[in-house]
């Protein structure tokens, strides 16, 4: 019997280990990135709700600063008022004040509207970094169970990977180059047994010489047609 008809076969079962261990860690990402995409949105409403007190402290201090300004110019009206003689002169100025008193009321309305803004924005900050800390609350023991698998799945991964490095070290050199060359193709394995008087894998016909040589155990042999190694099940 060819020599390495065990060891070949025993290395893609160590393959196959380390294959399962790797999908195995590759099904916790979904959920992994379910609860950090919703930890994100969480984050990103917060960001926004402390964007929108910042921007509404902004809006009042803009406004703060107009009224000032025209309180300052009604100001000097009322002055140049008191010296003004021409009776055109003075009613422009009054038509002047008259004006500016009413854009000055509607300024001083809007400031005390951005007041209630402002809290409106810190109301809803306040509701969004609670939201956070709730959520972050939530997912703290699913968190905890995800690494404990993943820790768990990583330890059998690395067992699973030192078994294969012995497994691969009892096939020669030359064979093992040819089935990692395989493994690499399309095929989902690089050895198959045969099927009846076929390859397992595309289950083209194996011709008679190189079967017997399969059957017997004498050769390691490859399909011609899709390229991989082919045994014969004891």
């Amino acid at each position: 019997m060819h020599p390495e008809l065990e060891a070949l076969p025993a290395l893609q079962q160590k393959d196959q280990a380390v294959t399962a261990t790797d999908e195995a860690l590759a099904a916790l990402d979904p959920a992994a990135q379910a609860l950090d995409e919703a930890q994100a949105a969480a984050e990103r409403t917060l960001a926004t709700a402390r964007a929108g007190i910042q921007a509404a402290h902004d809006r009042r201090d803009e406004l703060e600063g107009k009224i000032a300004n025209y309180r300052n110019m009604q100001e000097q009206r009322r002055q140049r008022l008191e010296w003004v003689r021409g009776a055109k002169e003075a009613s422009t100025l009054m038509a002047e004040l008259d004006l500016a008193r009413s854009v000055l009321a509607k300024e001083e309305a809007e400031f005390m509207r951005s007041g209630d803004a402002v809290a409106e924005a810190e109301r809803r900050a306040a509701e969004a970094e609670t939201a956070l800390h709730e959520l972050r609350a939530r997912q703290a023991a699913e968190r905890e169970a995800l690494a404990g698998r993943r820790n768990q799945i990583a330890g059998e991964r690395e067992r699973a990977v030192a078994e294969r490095e012995a497994a691969a070290a009892r096939v020669s050199a030359t064979l093992l180059a040819r089935y990692e060359r395989i493994r690499r193709g399309k095929a989902p394995l690089a050895l198959y047994p045969l099927h009846a008087d076929a390859c397992g894998h595309c289950f083209t016909a194996v011709p008679t010489q190189r079967r017997a040589l399969i059957q017997r155990g004498v050769s390691i042999e490859g399909c011609e047609a899709c390229g991989v190694l082919l045994y014969a099940r004891e």
